[in-house]
């Protein structure tokens, strides 16, 4: 072998060398930011957010490739409010993995905060529509949400049917369908539907004063008083307790 030619042989075995060490190096990054990324969850999950953001944020300058860190990134953002910063997070993990359905919902919650409300139903029944989404009462119940807002009651009862069908305890469907039903004067319909979601959710003080309020409609005053009552005893010094001591005044009033 000639000079030239071992020379020019060397070059390449270092040139591979640095190849292996600088794919070593990559694959070290992305570990430390899969643990990083770890740890911002975990304080997602205790929901103290500006630890999990800046966690997210080191996790992101290791490695930023990873839907499921623009996913956290999103959530992150839109705990803080930070919408449009949650928005483009999601959107990019939607980018690298397009089939990520979590991501889509979660973008159409974004939309739903800032009352995007038409990009927001796009959003959930791309989601609905996956099979391979393994809780899709969630997407068809924010679609309720969304067509609930647009005042197209009709479609909001409709989604949030669907999503019962699959949940039938699934009380944030059955709360916004009692809503719906006392947005279009279904008054018995939203009695019974409410009823139904206190005896699943007995500690949630805003589905008692959505059922007080069906039946202040329905004329059944006293069943209203004991259910506004409940709202107090369950959530005081909260809007939906002054809520609730508004209408009882006015029953009291009216007696």
């Amino acid at each position: 072998m000639t000079r030239n030619k071992i020379q020019v042989y060397l070059l390449t075995i270092l040139w591979l060398v640095s190849l292996i060490a600088c794919a070593g190096g990559f694959e070290k990054r992305k570990n430390q930011s899969r643990v990083t990324r770890t740890l911002g969850e975990a304080y997602l999950q205790q929901g103290d957010y500006t630890e999990a953001l800046k966690e997210f944020l080191k996790a992101e300058k290791l490695y930023s490739n990873d839907h499921l860190l623009q996913n956290d990134l999103g959530l992150a953002y839109m705990a803080k409010q930070h919408y449009d910063e949650a928005e483009f997070h999601f959107k990019k993990a939607i980018s690298i993995r397009p089939e990520y359905a979590p991501a889509k919902n979660n973008l159409g919650t974004v939309y739903m905060a800032k009352k995007a409300w038409d990009a927001a139903i796009e959003q959930f029944k791309t989601v609905a529509g996956d099979l391979l989404y393994g809780t899709p009462h969630f997407p068809l119940t924010n679609m309720g949400i969304a067509y609930y807002n647009k005042q197209d009651y009709i479609n909001a009862e409709k989604y949030y049917l669907e999503a019962l069908e699959l949940e039938p305890k699934f009380v944030l469907a059955l709360r916004n369908l009692g809503r719906t039903y006392i947005a279009m004067n279904k008054v018995p319909q939203a009695v019974a539907t409410l009823e139904k979601a206190v005896t699943i959710a007995p500690e949630s003080a805003n589905t008692y004063l959505d059922l007080g309020n069906a039946y202040h409609m329905s004329g059944d005053t006293q069943m209203a008083f004991l259910a506004y009552q409940k709202v107090i005893s369950l959530s005081p010094n909260t809007p939906a307790a002054e809520t609730a001591q508004i209408e009882i005044l006015k029953i009291e009033s009216r007696q």
